[in-house]
C-alpha cells in the first residue's frame, strides 16, 4: 500500500526519500508535479527531460515531504505561482547531469532562484577527499 498523499499547493517543493537519493519535483497544480528524469532507463524514459506526471506516478509508492528544503532557504523563497511559472517553462527535453544538472538542482532553481544540489555536494566532497587521502599529501619521492 502505498503512503498518502499530502495536499500540496501549486509551486510547492515535493520531495521522495528513494534508497540511495531523493527525487524532487515542483507541484503544478491538479495532480500534476513537474520533475527531471534522468536517462539511466532510456529505453522506459526516453531522453532526460523535464516531464510532468501525476502526483501517484511521481511519487512511485514513496512518501512525500512538501517544502522540506524551505528552511534551508529563509530568505531566497520565491512565490509559490513564480516557482510553479519557471518549471513550466522548462518542460520538455534537457541535458542531464547527476553533479551539474539533476532534479535536485531543477527544483532550486524554480523554487530559490539559485540551482542547488546538497546531495551531489556531499558525494563529490566525498570523492575529493577519497582522492587527497589516496595521494598522501606527499610527493614522489625524490624522482
Amino acid at each position: 500500500a502505498s503512503a498518502p498523499l499530502p495536499s500540496p499547493a501549486r509551486g510547492d517543493l515535493l520531495e521522495v526519500p528513494r534508497t540511495l537519493f531523493i527525487h524532487f519535483g515542483i507541484y503544478l497544480g491538479e495532480n500534476r508535479v513537474a520533475h527531471l528524469i534522468p536517462d539511466i532507463l532510456p529505453a522506459v524514459t526516453g531522453d532526460p527531460s523535464i516531464r510532468v506526471d501525476t502526483v501517484e506516478d511521481f511519487a512511485y509508492g514513496g512518501s512525500i515531504l512538501v517544502n522540506h528544503m524551505d528552511r534551508l532557504f529563509e530568505d531566497q523563497v520565491l512565490g509559490s505561482e513564480e516557482a510553479a511559472r519557471r518549471a513550466e517553462k522548462l518542460v520538455g527535453a534537457t541535458a542531464y547531469s547527476l553533479l551539474w544538472n539533476n532534479c535536485e538542482h531543477f527544483v532550486t532553481y524554480c523554487r530559490y532562484g539559485a540551482p542547488v544540489s546538497f546531495q551531489t555536494d556531499k558525494v563529490r566532497d566525498m570523492v575529493l577527499s577519497a582522492q587527497t587521502v589516496g595521494e598522501g599529501g606527499g610527493g614522489r619521492g625524490g624522482e
